[in-house]
């Protein structure tokens, strides 16, 4: 599939068939998680493979309500993380993205405004996947509304480690709807912002 091709296709997929997703599968948007570039190369990212049934409902039930005007409704994604075959879940190595290391057990300092880059380092890790899992027909949905704190319990994150997101993966029962996109002339500038 054809980069551009692969970037105007994927779509976030809510519904999945139960047909199985291989290990081969999972290595390989393991793979592509691990390429993308990071801060000085720290690479803070590490990637939970969650294909217990019980896990996974118990990550399900981490994610937060929608709140509506009149009502709260189930997550969107919810169904998903508890029928897809995988959730694959991704946790930061905290102190370290954008950070300037001194002499053990000193302050970290950052490089720059922004703080600790771990961010920005597993959302590039993130789309890679994202992409892996498309290019071989799977599909995906990143759900960022969630308990962290109690997402963290349910795998066991240590100390120093934080959830950034997950996300279900498996064979979607049927493709996505493309959501409008804005035209480049309102999101890009010349030389200056406006």
């Amino acid at each position: 599939m054809d980069l551009f091709d692969a970037l105007k296709s994927r779509r976030s997929i809510r519904r999945y068939k139960t047909d199985p997703v291989d290990d081969n599968q999972i290595q390989a948007i393991l793979e592509a998680g691990r390429w993308a570039p990071s801060w000085a190369n720290t690479q803070c990212w590490r990637f939970i493979v969650v294909r217990d049934t019980n896990v996974k409902t118990q990550l399900a039930d981490t994610m937060m309500k929608v709140k509506l005007p009149d009502r709260e409704i189930l997550n969107p994604a919810f169904n998903a993380v508890n029928t897809a075959p995988v959730v694959i879940a991704v946790c930061a190595q905290i102190g370290i993205a954008g950070a300037v290391h001194g002499p053990a057990g000193a302050k970290v300092e950052y490089s720059t405004d922004k703080g600790d880059c771990f961010m920005f380092d597993t959302a590039l890790a993130v789309e890679n996947m994202l992409l892996a899992a498309h290019g071989q027909g799977l599909g995906t949905v990143i759900v960022g509304a969630f308990d962290a704190a109690k997402a963290e319990k349910v795998l066991n994150v240590p100390q120093g480690y934080r959830m950034v997101v997950f996300f279900p993966v498996g064979v979607p029962e049927g493709p996505g709807k493309a959501p409008p996109r804005k035209e480049l002339t309102e999101i890009a500038y010349k030389d200056k912002f406006g």
